[in-house]
């Protein structure tokens, strides 16, 4: 046979045993798993890789020294659906928030990423400023600048009702800002603006998470702000946030503040040498939990529960050198679990229950595996001191105790238990106070 007509045979048979061979090799079952399911508020499952962006002052897909950069890769991020955010080392001058998004991670290099307060500017307003509008009118528009932060308020509007936005525009000394006033701020009780704001903010998000920032809060540059609305890191609204190995230092106003914000968890922070407090939950806040911190010479309480904080676990913190007490629970602050922290060296007592009616009292709150321990620094104090119409409260396996010696000692009463207040239950506690309780309620 010739070479002619044998290739075509050749061919043929190739074919057919590759066929052969192919049709052996089982098709990829690309179908889904039994145990794939969509994500809760989305219509995909669970990927193996999110979107990540790095900025960074020399090098990183982004380059900046300021809030500008780092607001337009968590912007960039949050477009994309949620993702990881990294900032490289260094120090950068904030002039506005760096505003959290949802499902946005934001990393810093620990003990190197610093986010610092710019210097303020303020003015007192030359024309008031009514409910609503979108613009104010400065006696001195210098140093407000489109784009900074500001807050606006007067000697009757304040907390809640003073108002934080950008400024988004500026025609002599009127600026425009991004949020409408939230109360009439007027010339006769001093309406006054500042740029001021949280170095960290996050309005109305859900799963953000913050890791490995230095907030310098550059307090002696910069005007106060309430933890209403402000903080180093200031949340409202914002729903399982998680703020983990952060150090807030020098704000002027409180450190990390979370209002109206439920299943926050505040993990390996500090707040340190803040104007006013250390660590303030409040207005509602449900199930926080505030884990392994330290809050330390702080102008006012180092843990402050502020109104209708519920279920919470407070554990393994530190709370020392404070300027007034160390924990302090009110309005509300029901059923919270306190356990295995240190309170020591406050200025007035160590856990302190606020004055508060039956109803607004804070009630089942327990104290338990804590070290409490020469407070009442500014003055005589006691460990724990329980006013108002409060019910419920446990003290167990504390260790109460000033180990100063007799004659610098301060904290001479373990635990007082003033004329209002309802049932306590005291039991294996090392009470080593001069007074280990002073017991006010009327006896039947």
């Amino acid at each position: 046979m010739s070479q002619t007509r044998l290739l075509p045979i050749l061919t043929v048979c190739f074919l057919m045993i590759g066929g052969a061979v192919q049709s052996q090799t089982p098709p990829i079952d690309y179908s889904p798993k039994a145990d794939e399911q969509q994500l809760p508020k989305k219509m995909h499952s669970a990927m193996e890789e999110s979107p990540v962006i790095k900025v960074g002052q020399k090098d990183g897909d982004l380059i900046g020294r300021d809030n500008r950069a780092l607001q337009a890769a968590v912007d960039y991020i949050a477009g994309l659906g949620g993702g990881v955010v990294e900032i490289g080392e260094g120090i950068y001058a904030m002039r506005d928030s760096l505003h959290l998004r949802s499902n946005v991670i934001i990393r810093g290099v620990e003990g190197k990423t610093v986010l610092r307060k710019s210097s303020c500017a303020s003015s007192l307003l030359a024309i008031d400023g009514d409910y609503g509008e979108e613009q104010i009118t400065l006696q001195n528009p210098e140093g407000f600048d489109v784009g900074c932060g500001a807050a606006v308020w007067d000697d009757d509007a304040g907390g809640f009702h003073v108002v934080v936005a950008r400024i988004t525009g500026k025609r002599g000394n009127t600026v425009s800002i991004s949020k409408p006033l939230g109360s009439d701020y007027m010339i006769h009780r001093n309406a006054k603006a500042a740029t001021i704001f949280p170095v960290v903010s996050g309005y109305d998000v859900e799963g953000a998470r913050v890791e490995n920032l230095v907030i310098d809060g550059n307090k002696e540059e910069n005007e106060p702000l309430g933890g209403c609305r402000g903080a180093g890191i200031f949340l409202y609204r914002g729903f399982g946030t998680v703020i983990q190995n952060c150090h807030v230092k020098n704000y002027n106003g409180d450190g990390i503040s979370f209002q109206q914000s439920n299943d926050v968890q505040v993990i390996d922070c500090i707040s340190e040498n803040n104007a006013q407090l250390g660590f303030h939950p409040g207005s509602g806040s449900q199930r926080p939990v505030v884990k392994n911190c330290i809050a330390r010479g702080n102008g006012a309480d180092g843990l402050f529960l502020c109104w209708r904080v519920r279920h919470g676990l407070f554990e393994n913190n530190l709370l020392e050198e404070n300027g007034r007490f160390g924990i302090s629970i009110g309005h509300k602050d029901s059923d919270n679990l306190l356990r295995k922290n240190q309170v020591r060296l406050n200025k007035q007592d160590g856990v302190f229950f606020r004055n508060e009616t039956l109803g607004m009292a804070g009630h089942r709150n327990r104290l338990e595996d804590n070290i409490i321990e020469n407070n009442g620094t500014g003055g005589e104090g006691a460990g724990i001191r329980i006013r108002g119409e409060t019910n419920g409260t446990v003290i167990i396996n504390n260790m109460i105790r000033d180990t100063r010696p007799p004659e610098r000692q301060t904290q001479t009463t373990g635990i007082r238990i003033e004329e209002k207040a309802g049932d306590v239950l005291i039991e294996n506690n090392r009470n080593e106070s001069k007074e280990k309780v002073i017991d006010l309620r009327k006896k039947d």
